[in-house]
């Protein structure tokens, strides 16, 4: 039997939902939701098709103690229980769903981190997005002086989750999407702490 390892990593409190730790259980729908064009065509890293084993490495590296990058999974089923965010998609909406998404900071030198997440398509325009960067922006659970964050120019709604929680834009790049095979475009922010 696999055991999750225990981590020293900060749960944080989100408006519907709550920010934890991944689990080894969490697998299942991780691979159901990565293992959607798109939501792998919207990240960098994300294969497509999703090979064997390739959520179980991600969340082995996660729980890692000399992990680089911090993830966490936006938790409904243990939700925070105030409501918040879109009328429609109220706190006792996510209840049952255990994974809507996840989200990560990576560690970068001098204080900075890179900021990551995506979203099931299934609660996609409900505000879990802004909610999730907002929560992770205000705790700061790795004093990070900067976050920096890049999203694909083809995704504007990711741009407007940046824009919304303070980050500002700073420029174009490209970045190269494993799931499309090629290099994006992409808007680059950064957010400032303190």
């Amino acid at each position: 039997m696999m055991q999750d390892t225990i981590t020293d990593q900060a749960r944080i409190e989100a408006a519907r939902f709550v920010l934890r730790a991944p689990r080894r259980g969490d697998i299942g729908l991780l691979t159901l939701f990565a293992g959607d064009a798109r939501v792998a065509e919207g990240t960098r890293s994300i294969p497509h098709p999703l090979p064997p084993g390739a959520v179980e490495g991600y969340v082995a590296r996660a729980l890692a103690p000399e992990r680089v990058e911090e993830v966490w999974i936006m938790d409904g089923a243990a939700g925070a229980g105030a409501s918040g965010g879109d009328a429609t998609w109220r706190a006792e909406d996510l209840r049952g769903h255990e994974v809507l998404g996840a989200i990560s900071l990576t560690r970068m030198d001098r204080g900075q981190a890179q900021l990551g997440y995506w979203v099931a398509p299934a609660f996609w325009n409900t505000g879990i997005a802004s909610e999730a960067v907002r929560a992770l922006v205000e705790a700061n659970p790795l004093g990070n002086s900067q976050i920096f964050a890049e999203v694909f120019q083809d995704n504007p709604a990711s741009a407007r989750v940046l824009v919304n929680a303070g980050f500002e834009y700073i420029g174009d790049a490209e970045a190269h999407s494993v799931a499309r095979g090629a290099n994006v475009p992409t808007w680059t922010y950064i957010r400032k702490m303190g």
